[in-house]
């Protein structure tokens, strides 16, 4: 069974975090978050194909990407990285392509936990507590818990 995802979003405040143990050492979740060829295989929910058409994980660096359901239809997004201090902290900007102009601010810290695990946190903060609420009913949750199963799988697959 996997560890459980947690996500917040406080009422009234525009933003939402996430808290999620994985049973693996940071250097290895940094990695599958790092390299293009392991991120593909498990961001976003399950049957969804992804096609990563630009990605530099560097500080300044720019990235695009679109997920495809079973049924083709697709779902652009894109950003920059801030900042990214390995295996450390990644902050970037988010925008789903399909709601121009909704542009949310990320922060992803790795937190090294007791037996080689880690604690990833996550906060989004959107322009409006209504873009975050809309982001909530967009079904995120979903995508995020299968996302992070996915995690799993592509790490025990290392």
């Amino acid at each position: 069974m996997s560890n459980p995802v947690t996500i917040t979003g406080a009422d009234g405040a525009p933003f939402v975090d996430i808290e999620r143990v994985v049973d693996h050492p940071v250097r290895l979740v940094y990695r599958a978050h790092a390299e293009p060829e392991l991120l593909t295989r498990w961001l976003g929910p399950r049957g969804y194909e992804m096609e990563l058409s630009e990605y530099e994980l560097v500080s300044g660096g720019r990235y695009r990407y679109v997920h495809r359901n079973p049924a083709g239809t697709e779902f652009a997004f894109r950003g920059t990285f801030h900042t990214v201090r390995p295996e450390e902290l990644i902050v970037q900007t988010f925008e789903y392509l399909g709601a121009p102009d909704q542009v949310s601010l990320g922060y992803l810290w790795f937190v090294p936990i007791e037996g080689d695990r880690t604690l990833l946190r996550a906060r989004d903060v959107h322009p409006s507590v209504e873009a975050r609420d809309a982001m909530i009913a967009s079904g995120m949750e979903h995508g995020v818990v299968e996302g992070y199963e996915r995690l799993d799988e592509t790490l025990a697959a290392l």
